[in-house]
């Protein structure tokens, strides 16, 4: 026994198995080989062979607290945080000052999105263990949910005190002061986090590292680096029915089926596809919501699964099992994704749409749904996964968002009676000191002017206040917006001027959202997808001429039209006119581009070739085959 433990603390992992196998061959009730053996299943990821290991070293000998906080580790990867906290608490009776316990508690109570109680089990754990880097890192995570994130900030400073290569932290740090606003040490903690994911460390998350990167190239070498701790599958492909023509199954997977900016987007969409050509389902990590929009959108669905209770390898055997044709992960690396579900390779075609606006750098994702403004021709080489460029916008949106028919005024809203409206509703996260420089120059420009925004909590309200009054600009002429529902909130953007757009990371749904409202919206683009988002939905609008190419040209173009009410007048008549014919509000003819490049995927799959690149034409000549149609627009990546 002693020799097979010396060969798992060297790291000689299998000689190690081997030898716990042949204590257990003369002893099978041997408890500590059941236990290491267990140890070890975690270690290779196979953690439904680790539970049963362990249960058995429990039942040898069920006083050992250390068997029970592994078990609840095991149980908690394998999505089941009950157990998991049950298993704790039977370590904890046994051994108060167990550490592992307590962070594995902690982290059980997260996974419910019991955050407060998470955040006093890792204050315990640290009272145990002061300074400990991972416990430390998921404390800041609980605080992060809490919205509180000038302590989540400050518990990450810490972590990078006691381990300063731990990953991830640095792009912690950086997001937690984004977050509120708070742009202390910004410039070199933004350019840290930069070379470091540029030189292959794990620095930032993918999703928070779109607000400061520049390129497609360091976005994919960031995903890339993330994705790489999700294991691959081991499962092989089934074999799949190869009939093109027969009905395409559809499965659109998210947690985000509820009041969210996905489903505001996509709840026409899942309405209008072709039943007949397509059976749709929804793949849901969280159980279905009982508000509006999560009513709506599970009704929309041919069949609507709650997955939340399944681990990451059952949902994709669920998703085979029921013989899923294509795959579409609407959340990407976002807050709340299972990314893991189609590294077990769910269904033959995998797709990467709308949640997360850029590449995942992750080899089990077969395609990202784009347009030709989004990702240029010249790009499709950066993206790890291959372009299909749907013909008018990459962005999905609902004709049949409610706007409540009780506008406020100008006052209930809390603006000014008179001035100029700018507005900007986007996350804080994507305000940056450059972008916010721009904005206090045009308030210092056009007197009586406001910027109305949207700041989650009285900290980041009074960072940019402080901010403000650093550029000359009174801190009163920022107008803070409450949360509001979606119909009341759509009502009350009609009452800006001009929506400014961030950089690099633009605007998504919000933008969609203001336009809708009939508010113009004013961009700057960049290199990534992240970075060009609003003006693919402004040339969709009809809009062109709002995209700007240069924060020169941003600040120029917005000083012209608050000076000149006129020119403003005209855009706003243009965007009323165009909201009931354009491209970028007509559901149906968005759902029907959806479905032949799905289609397209599909033929591709089925023919035997690889995924390649695919660009959809404006519309399908009459007369013709779908697939005649096809046939001549697919094409491989050189």
């Amino acid at each position: 026994m002693q020799g097979a433990f010396a060969l798992h603390q060297q790291g000689r992992l299998e000689e190690a198995r081997a030898g716990y196998l042949e204590v257990i061959r003369l002893q099978p009730r041997h408890f500590d080989a059941l236990h290491l053996l267990g140890a070890l299943a975690m270690q290779a990821g196979q953690y439904e062979e680790a539970v049963g290991l362990l249960n058995s070293a429990i039942g040898v000998d069920p006083r050992q607290a250390a068997a029970h906080a592994n078990l609840a580790h095991a149980q908690r990867v394998l999505n089941r945080p009950q157990q998991a906290i049950e298993s704790c608490d039977q370590a904890l009776r046994l051994d108060p000052g167990n550490v592992a316990a307590c962070v594995n508690r902690g982290l059980a109570l997260r996974d419910m999105e019991r955050n407060t109680d998470a955040l006093a089990e890792f204050d315990r754990a640290l009272a145990l263990q002061p300074g400990a880097a991972a416990t430390l890192e998921h404390r800041g995570h609980a605080l992060r949910k809490l919205a509180r994130f000038g302590e989540a900030a400050e518990c990450f400073a810490q972590l990078l005190v006691v381990a300063p290569e731990h990953d991830y932290a640095r792009g912690a740090l950086l997001h937690m002061r984004l977050q509120g606003c708070d742009w202390t040490d910004y410039a070199r903690l933004a350019d840290d986090v930069l070379a470091s994911v540029r030189a292959g460390r794990r620095a930032d998350y993918p999703f928070s590292f779109l607000a400061i990167a520049p390129t497609v190239a360091d976005q994919r070498r960031c995903g890339e680096s993330f994705a790489a701790q999700i294991r691959p599958a081991s499962m092989p492909l089934l074999s799949v029915q190869q009939d093109p023509e027969a009905r395409i199954r559809v499965a659109y997977v998210s947690g985000d089926f509820r009041e969210h900016a996905t489903s505001y987007l996509m709840a026409g969409v899942f309405e209008q596809h072709d039943r007949a050509r397509f059976e749709v389902i929804g793949v849901s990590f969280r159980p279905a919501a009982t508000d509006p929009t999560g009513l709506r959108v599970s009704a929309a669905f041919d069949r609507f699964i709650d997955v939340s209770q399944m681990n990451d390898r059952e949902v994709a055997m669920l998703l085979r099992d029921m013989n899923v044709d294509i795959a579409v992960d609407l959340m990407g690396f976002t807050n709340g994704s299972r990314s893991a579900v189609f590294a077990h390779r769910a269904a033959p075609v995998q797709v990467n749409y709308l949640g997360f606006p850029g590449t995942l750098g992750a080899g089990y994702m077969d395609y990202i749904l784009a347009d030709r403004f989004v990702i240029p021709e010249a790009q499709r080489g950066a993206y790890a996964e291959k372009v299909v460029w749907l013909p008018d916008c990459f962005q999905a949106n609902d004709d049949r968002r409610a706007i409540s028919a009780q506008a406020p005024s100008r006052r209930e809203a809390g603006l000014p009676a008179t001035g100029f409206v700018f507005c900007s509703f986007n996350n804080g996260y994507k305000i940056n000191p450059e972008i916010f420089a721009v904005w206090m120059r045009l308030l210092a420009a056009v007197p009586g002017s406001v910027l109305w925004l949207v700041a989650d909590g009285a900290s980041a309200r009074a960072n940019l206040g402080r901010e403000a009054v650093a550029r000359g600009v009174d801190p009163a002429r920022l107008v803070f917006a409450p949360r509001l529902d979606y119909p009341r909130h759509l009502a009350r953007l009609g009452l800006a001027d001009l929506f400014l757009d961030t950089l690099p990371f633009n605007a998504g749904t919000t933008a969609s959202d203001a336009l809708w409202a009939g508010v113009p919206v004013l961009t700057c683009t960049g290199e990534a997808f992240a970075s060009r988002m609003s003006g693919s939905l402004l040339g969709a609008a009809g809009l062109p001429e709002l995209v700007t190419h240069s924060l020169a040209e941003y600040e120029a173009r917005a000083m012209d039209l608050a000076r000149h009410p006129d020119r403003l007048a005209a855009l706003r008549a243009r965007l009323q006119r165009n909201r009931g014919s354009c491209a970028l509000f007509d559901t149906r003819r968005f759902c029907r581009n959806l479905e032949r490049a799905y289609a397209a995927m599909w033929e591709r799959h089925c023919s035997g070739e690889p995924p390649g690149a695919i660009a959809l034409p404006a519309s399908a000549p009459a007369r013709r085959s779908l697939w005649s149609v096809l046939r001549g627009r697919v094409f491989g990546s050189p």
